[in-house]
């Protein structure tokens, strides 16, 4: 069954951590703590599974495995629910407080109070389809407009799923880029709210926004564990999940903080040529990976800004392996719990076993028998389709 990840062709490049405050500035702990005590009042909110993976640990060799099974939340079906429907209410909440010139209680926000206001706010944005869902779903929460524009590869059935949500959805024709290309020069043209969870020069405030509301998956991952794992390996993409949890870790843990490895398809690997580089690098998208999600080919600057003091290596993995990597989820090992995840959710998970399995990738990352490796599953099925096919193929 691992047989595939043991000769997987990854690329390796070392990061370079260096002392800094970009993971304690850049989200403090007071944004973090603010979307925490917003997002755990919503209806439908509970704290998602932290599985253990204690064959796949005894396989490979290492201490133990945790996994946080993102396919619950909110019954969207990723991680990207906390966030997107977070800075979806952030900015309307500021609209209003503009119109009314003086300070408004968030729960006014949620509560319709100011439903003309919500009214005339739309919020737009780009996406591969986890983050346009949340967007649709928080604006349809809060009473806003909500379009959303996705690119040529994106699934009917993520199109669907936003539609459904009362989102109006545009088809582009190029890449995941050139939807958040179009997104800034119609939200610029029209006077939309753009709510993306990449960033660039002179647009940060809304994706630290997106990126706080994802720390209340990792505020739970902490509360449940009574020391760090020793490493944590993330999905890439633009780098915001990567970023906000690395944060968020290295906040709660301080210098007892796990060793984070990034991992990207190598047909998106625009955060391991950044560290190439030394400083974010455009990665130009030829092929769309399987990998949804992940299919990015400019670094987010907020997130790079975070990976760069504090990521100690990156890998990029190759398709080959998410096939094998969703159908070990749902059919594991003896003794563990069988799982359905997504395409991109399992971009950790591969990584990590091939790095455990590959005997160089293990001594460069440092991975033995005392290792603590935390994954993020970062979405259930959002594409039956495809899961199925993959499912299939096996």
């Amino acid at each position: 069954m691992l047989e595939t990840f043991e000769t997987a062709s990854v690329a390796y490049a070392p990061g370079t951590p260096q002392p800094g405050r970009a993971a304690y500035d850049l989200i403090t702990a007071e944004r973090f703590e603010a979307a925490r005590q917003e997002i755990t009042t919503w209806s439908g909110y509970a704290p998602t599974p932290l599985v253990e993976l204690s064959a796949l640990a005894s396989r490979l060799s290492v201490a133990s495995i945790i996994y946080k099974d993102e396919g619950p939340r909110f019954g969207l079906g990723s991680f990207k629910a906390l966030g997107g429907a977070y800075a979806v209410l952030k900015v309307l909440h500021h609209e209003i407080e503009k119109a009314a010139g003086h300070a408004v209680p968030m729960a006014d926000a949620c509560n319709g109070k100011y439903a003309d206001i919500a009214g005339q706010t739309t919020v737009i944005s780009a996406t591969d389809g986890n983050h346009g869902r949340s967007v649709a779903w928080g604006a349809q929460r809060f009473g806003m407009p909500c379009r959303i524009y996705i690119h040529a590869e994106v699934s009917e059935e993520r199109a669907i799923a936003m539609r459904a949500l009362g989102a109006n959805v545009t088809r582009i024709d190029g890449d995941y880029d050139a939807s958040v290309a179009l997104t800034r020069k119609e939200g610029e043209e029209n006077g939309w709210f753009i709510v993306s969870d990449t960033s660039w020069s002179g647009y940060t405030e809304t994706p630290s926004e997106v990126m706080a509301g994802y720390g209340v998956m990792t505020h739970e991952i902490n509360q449940e564990l009574n020391r760090a794992p020793t490493h944590v390996f993330l999905q890439g993409g633009v780098g915001g999940l990567a970023a906000s949890v690395t944060a968020a870790l290295k906040q709660h843990w301080g210098d007892d903080s796990s060793r984070v490895v990034v991992v990207e398809p190598e047909l998106a690997p625009c955060l391991l040529m950044s560290a190439k580089a030394g400083e974010a690098t455009v990665a130009v998208i030829e092929e769309e990976t399987l990998m949804a999600g992940l299919s990015c080919g400019a670094p987010s600057k907020l997130a790079w800004a975070i990976l760069e003091q504090e990521a100690s290596d990156f890998l990029t993995i190759p398709e080959g392996v998410v096939g094998p990597a969703v159908r070990l989820m749902a059919r594991p090992l003896e003794g563990d719990q069988p799982l359905d995840t997504g395409e991109s959710a399992i971009a950790g998970l591969a990584g990590f076993i091939c790095a455990a399995m590959q005997e160089e990738l293990r001594k460069k990352i440092g991975l033995d028998e005392n290792s603590r490796v935390l994954l993020i599953g970062s979405e259930g099925v959002t594409d039956r389709s495809l899961f199925d096919k993959l499912m299939a193929a096996g």
